[in-house]
């Protein structure tokens, strides 16, 4: 039991030696340490192996050697006992104590008259026998001795921690939600460490100031939103945002996983979120952060598991803690989630998540800016142009820049260097984008099969153009690749045309062409290629409408996953007819971007040849060595120039 000091009060009828001054705190309980009661029943232990053997001290003897010494006159006295015969030897050598003995004796020595006989003549009076001890009564003062220790020891850890065991850390402790509390380390995290993104920074900036300045609000009769979603894909910066909310609020921030209310019992994960729930009233207020909700916010009544199962009941008693009965007004929760389509509806209706921010992949101008805040401590050669890698890096996130900024400074401090070149960013760059190298190297006929593959990719794209430019051309193996062709957009796009489309899936056709073109008959390499191409041409047929015998129309396929909240099936909304013509618009599509792929490189069959052969030899090649063998691309960019060649229904040119 705990002892109070005389400030708050004396406990209920103290003992004597319990009590304690004014001022003076009371010594805890003796409590034995568990070594020392290790200890003890490691003693006790002995002390019963020792009750119930044979003396340590004893020689033991075979019935061959203890036949010799008796016959020899050197054993003084023996005792039998069942099967056993305890004895002395005369002394030997200059100890003046006769020496201890025992041995086992075989049954027929038990049964001999002439070793009874003989034992009688040698040792006279000195011969004799005894009963075999009975050591039950050791065995069972030894096991109650073990029993009542384990009992006192028991006792001893249950009296030392029974209020924690009724008051928190077994019962309560499991049900308890492990929320943390975040406390800056170090230099604190704000606004200014998130690169771009100002208008996701300008709706959180709304957040810090109703928490630091709520009279400004309520002037107007403004309330604060009372759950705010981060979306956007890995990497953009969701939990980054969360930590720089934290740092400029200035208010208590608990942060927690949506996996950790998930637990194998029914009930806990929804005592979790209770107790989440009012740790944070207690603090407000404050701001509560569940990072990857859509663990524990999918949709209800949906997929596998029924309306009882652990989840749905602690998404229940989230959305009755957002706004149910019991209003929180000081109590902001922000969310993110890379899934929001699979987020049940009651999550994101006004009242619980009323503000959905999209955080999506930086444009230029914000890639820029996460390139300046990365290379802030990285020392830069003189040669660096963070513009120039800002607008290479189209499509990737906040987290693939940094880790391009980190890869390139690991290169560079490989290389002995003490500032980090250009060069280092583009290896960085390419390590990322394309793969890592592997040691292997392509030889003799499969390098030259490689070599017209890419080459055929290149080709294609240097004639026909398009928003994207070719940057490098490989044959050397990355990751799971024998080759690569890298290419750049010429700049941030969120509208992509029919005619881009058509042309991307020439540039997909590109390298299975150039195989049929060069040796006859295709390859297996061109996997990768034909399963993104018949991807894109079925999206083009079924979501975008890009079909004139089926028209602008978008059909609904099956393409949820029940494991992810959604419905086990879904009907298929369109007859066998309509499938039967979508899988042929699809193959239509995909027989003339091949066939417009063959015209193309059949057209430019030298320059084929060449860039083939040359990648061959030199392995990897560049924009700059690409147009010193075959000359200028046809167009550079479709928005500045018009195109050599327009898609017209089963033509290129």
């Amino acid at each position: 039991m705990e002892a109070n000091d005389g400030k708050n009060g004396s406990l209920p009828n103290p003992k004597p030696q319990e009590t304690a001054g004014r001022g003076q705190r009371l010594s805890p309980p003796l409590i034995l340490p568990p070594l020392l009661w290790v200890t003890g029943l490691l003693l006790v232990l002995a002390a019963i192996v020792w009750l119930t053997g044979a003396p340590a001290t004893r020689i033991r003897l075979t019935y061959g050697q203890f036949r010799q010494e008796l016959e020899r006159g050197n054993v003084t006295e023996v005792v039998l006992q069942g099967a056993k015969a305890y004895g002395k030897l005369v002394p030997a050598g200059d100890d003046p104590k006769p020496r201890p003995f025992w041995t086992v004796l075989p049954r027929r020595a038990l049964e001999d008259p002439e070793l009874d006989q003989l034992l009688l003549s040698k040792l006279g009076p000195r011969y004799g026998a005894e009963e075999v001890p009975d050591n039950t009564g050791y065995l069972v003062i030894g096991y109650l001795l073990v029993s009542l220790f384990l009992f006192a020891a028991v006792w001893m850890l249950f009296r030392r921690s029974r209020d924690q065991i009724w008051g928190g850390s077994l019962l309560t402790g499991f049900i308890k939600s492990p929320v943390k509390r975040y406390q800056s380390t170090g230099r604190r995290v704000t606004f200014v460490d998130v690169a771009g993104l100002e208008g996701v920074k300008e709706e959180l900036r709304e957040i810090v100031e109703f928490l630091k300045d709520p009279a400004k609000f309520q002037r107007v009769g403004a309330k604060v939103p009372k759950g705010v979603l981060l979306m956007g894909p890995p990497g953009t910066g969701k939990t980054l945002l969360a930590r720089a909310v934290a740092g400029e609020a200035g208010v208590p921030f608990f942060s927690i996983n949506g996996s950790e209310f998930i637990q194998m019992f029914v009930g806990v994960g929804a005592s979790r979120v209770r107790d989440l729930f009012a740790t944070a009233k207690e603090n407000a207020p404050c701001i509560l952060f569940i990072d990857e909700i859509d663990a524990v916010g999918r949709h209800r009544g949906a997929g596998l598991g029924g309306g009882h199962d652990e989840r749905e009941q602690t998404l229940n008693q989230i959305l009755s803690e957002m706004d149910g009965f019991t209003p929180n007004e000081s109590v902001i929760v922000m969310a993110a989630t890379n899934r929001p389509d699979v987020l049940d509806p009651a999550l994101l209706r006004p009242g619980r998540f009323d503000r959905h921010v999209v955080v999506d992949r930086p444009g230029f101008q914000g890639r820029l800016e996460i390139f300046r805040v990365h290379t802030r401590e990285v020392p830069l050669d003189s040669d660096v142009d963070l513009e120039r890698l800002a607008a290479s890096t189209v499509g990737l996130t906040g987290a693939d820049i940094r880790n391009i900024v980190n890869e390139a400074a690991l290169w560079a401090a490989r290389q002995e260097k003490d500032r980090v070149s250009m060069a280092d960013f583009e290896y960085a760059r390419d390590k990322v984008l394309m793969g890592t190298r592997r040691e292997e190297l392509l030889t003799g006929r499969e390098k030259e099969m490689t070599a017209y593959h890419e080459a055929g990719h290149t080709l294609v794209v240097w004639i026909l153009g398009g928003p994207e430019r070719v940057h490098k051309v490989s044959v050397i193996p990355r990751a799971r690749s024998l080759g690569a062709t890298q290419l750049l957009p010429e700049g941030d796009r969120w509208m992509v045309s029919e005619t881009e489309l058509r042309r991307r899936l020439v540039y997909l056709l590109g390298g299975r062409a150039a195989e049929v073109i060069r040796f006859g008959e295709a390859t297996a390499g061109a996997e990768d290629d034909l399963k993104k191409a018949t991807q894109l041409a079925r999206r083009m047929v079924v979501h975008w409408g890009m079909s004139e015998r089926l028209g602008p129309i978008a059909f609904r396929t099956d393409e949820e996953h029940p494991f992810l909240g959604k419905e086990m099936a879904s009907p298929r909304e369109f007859s066998e007819h309509t499938a039967r013509l979508i899988d042929v618009e699809t193959m239509r599509i995909l027989r003339e971007s091949f066939q417009a792929a063959v015209d193309v490189l059949t057209a430019h069959r030298d320059k084929l040849d060449c860039l083939a052969q040359t990648l061959a030899e030199r392995e990897e090649l560049d924009e700059a060595a690409i147009e010193a063998l075959i000359g200028p691309p046809a167009y550079r960019s479709a928005s500045q120039e018009k195109a050599p060649c327009g898609w017209e229904e089963g033509t290129i040119c």
